[in-house]
Protein backbone atom coordinates (compact mmCIF):
# COMPACT_ATOMS: atom_id res chain seq x y z
CA UNK A 1 0.00 0.00 0.00
CA UNK A 2 1.32 3.55 -0.91
CA UNK A 3 1.09 6.33 1.63
CA UNK A 4 1.35 9.42 -1.04
CA UNK A 5 1.81 12.23 1.90
CA UNK A 6 4.73 10.18 3.20
CA UNK A 7 6.24 9.08 -0.01
CA UNK A 8 6.66 12.70 -1.11
CA UNK A 9 8.26 13.62 2.01
CA UNK A 10 10.87 11.76 0.31
CA UNK A 11 10.27 13.16 -2.91
CA UNK A 12 10.98 16.49 -1.73
CA UNK A 13 14.10 15.72 -0.01
CA UNK A 14 15.29 13.92 -3.24
CA UNK A 15 14.54 17.13 -5.42
CA UNK A 16 16.31 19.71 -2.40
CA UNK A 17 19.14 17.25 -2.67
CA UNK A 18 19.43 16.86 -6.75
CA UNK A 19 18.03 19.99 -8.17
CA UNK A 20 19.80 23.16 -7.82
CA UNK A 21 17.01 25.59 -7.87
CA UNK A 22 14.78 23.74 -5.36
CA UNK A 23 18.14 23.45 -2.96
CA UNK A 24 18.67 27.33 -3.43
CA UNK A 25 15.43 28.38 -2.32
CA UNK A 26 14.83 29.38 1.43
CA UNK A 27 11.63 30.54 3.17
CA UNK A 28 12.41 34.03 2.03
CA UNK A 29 12.68 33.33 -1.83
CA UNK A 30 9.89 30.98 -1.55
CA UNK A 31 7.45 33.41 0.57
CA UNK A 32 5.67 35.38 -3.26
CA UNK A 33 4.63 31.69 -4.55
CA UNK A 34 3.12 30.62 -1.28
CA UNK A 35 0.96 33.90 -1.59
CA UNK A 36 0.61 32.97 -5.14
CA UNK A 37 -0.61 29.61 -4.53
CA UNK A 38 -2.98 30.68 -1.68
CA UNK A 39 -4.74 32.86 -4.39
CA UNK A 40 -5.13 30.78 -6.68
CA UNK A 41 -6.83 28.15 -4.29
CA UNK A 42 -9.27 31.24 -3.43
CA UNK A 43 -9.48 31.56 -7.35
CA UNK A 44 -10.14 27.60 -7.77
CA UNK A 45 -12.53 27.80 -5.12
CA UNK A 46 -14.55 30.55 -6.65
CA UNK A 47 -14.59 28.61 -10.25
CA UNK A 48 -15.88 25.71 -8.91
CA UNK A 49 -18.72 27.88 -7.07
CA UNK A 50 -19.21 28.40 -10.45
CA UNK A 51 -18.82 25.91 -12.59
CA UNK A 52 -19.11 22.94 -10.50
CA UNK A 53 -16.33 21.56 -11.58
CA UNK A 54 -13.52 20.98 -8.61
CA UNK A 55 -10.48 19.50 -11.09
CA UNK A 56 -8.88 23.26 -11.01
CA UNK A 57 -9.17 23.09 -7.00
CA UNK A 58 -7.70 19.84 -6.88
CA UNK A 59 -4.79 21.03 -8.73
CA UNK A 60 -4.25 23.83 -6.79
CA UNK A 61 -4.10 22.36 -3.39
CA UNK A 62 -1.72 20.23 -4.87
CA UNK A 63 0.42 23.44 -5.55
CA UNK A 64 0.02 24.91 -2.24
CA UNK A 65 1.10 21.70 -0.50
CA UNK A 66 3.97 21.51 -2.38
CA UNK A 67 4.66 24.97 -0.79
CA UNK A 68 3.85 23.59 2.83
CA UNK A 69 6.19 20.45 2.04
CA UNK A 70 8.89 22.96 0.44
CA UNK A 71 9.03 24.87 3.86
CA UNK A 72 9.00 21.71 5.89
CA UNK A 73 12.00 20.41 3.80
CA UNK A 74 14.06 23.59 4.44
CA UNK A 75 13.00 23.46 8.16
CA UNK A 76 14.23 20.13 8.50
CA UNK A 77 17.34 20.40 6.75
CA UNK A 78 18.06 22.86 9.04
CA UNK A 79 17.65 21.28 12.41
CA UNK A 80 14.31 23.19 13.21
CA UNK A 81 11.58 20.51 12.68
CA UNK A 82 9.93 17.98 10.51
CA UNK A 83 6.58 17.71 8.11
CA UNK A 84 5.89 15.15 11.14
CA UNK A 85 6.21 17.60 13.62
CA UNK A 86 4.03 19.93 11.23
CA UNK A 87 1.41 17.13 11.10
CA UNK A 88 1.94 16.02 15.08
CA UNK A 89 1.08 19.95 16.00
CA UNK A 90 -1.48 20.24 13.39
CA UNK A 91 -2.93 17.05 14.82
CA UNK A 92 -2.94 18.26 18.85
CA UNK A 93 -3.93 21.88 17.89
CA UNK A 94 -7.13 20.21 16.00
CA UNK A 95 -8.16 17.86 19.46
CA UNK A 96 -7.36 20.86 21.59
CA UNK A 97 -9.63 23.35 19.29
CA UNK A 98 -12.78 20.50 19.07
CA UNK A 99 -13.83 19.43 22.40
CA UNK A 100 -17.31 18.46 20.96
CA UNK A 101 -14.93 16.29 19.13
CA UNK A 102 -12.51 14.77 20.70
CA UNK A 103 -13.57 15.66 24.26
CA UNK A 104 -14.67 13.64 27.08
CA UNK A 105 -18.47 14.36 25.99
CA UNK A 106 -17.39 13.34 22.41
CA UNK A 107 -19.01 9.83 22.68
CA UNK A 108 -22.27 11.65 24.14
CA UNK A 109 -24.55 11.95 20.74
CA UNK A 110 -24.58 15.36 21.96
CA UNK A 111 -24.96 17.72 18.67
CA UNK A 112 -23.61 21.07 19.03
CA UNK A 113 -24.79 24.28 17.24
CA UNK A 114 -22.29 26.21 15.11
CA UNK A 115 -22.75 29.11 17.89
CA UNK A 116 -21.08 26.46 20.33
CA UNK A 117 -18.86 25.10 18.19
CA UNK A 118 -17.71 28.80 17.70
CA UNK A 119 -17.42 29.63 21.34
CA UNK A 120 -15.77 26.27 22.18
CA UNK A 121 -13.16 27.05 19.02
CA UNK A 122 -12.30 30.86 20.62
CA UNK A 123 -12.53 29.37 24.39
CA UNK A 124 -9.17 27.19 22.95
CA UNK A 125 -7.88 29.41 20.88
CA UNK A 126 -7.80 32.42 23.82
CA UNK A 127 -6.36 29.62 26.38
CA UNK A 128 -3.64 28.66 23.73
CA UNK A 129 -2.54 32.58 24.25
CA UNK A 130 -2.88 32.51 28.11
CA UNK A 131 -6.20 34.54 27.75
CA UNK A 132 -8.46 31.72 29.05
Amino acid sequence: MTEPLVDFVDMMRLMRERCAWKASQTHTSLAPYLREEAAEVLEAIEEGDRTGSWDHLKEELGDLLLQVYFHAAIAEEAGHFSMDDVVVGLAEKMRRRNPHVFGPEAGSGRRYSIEEIEELWQAAKAAERGGG
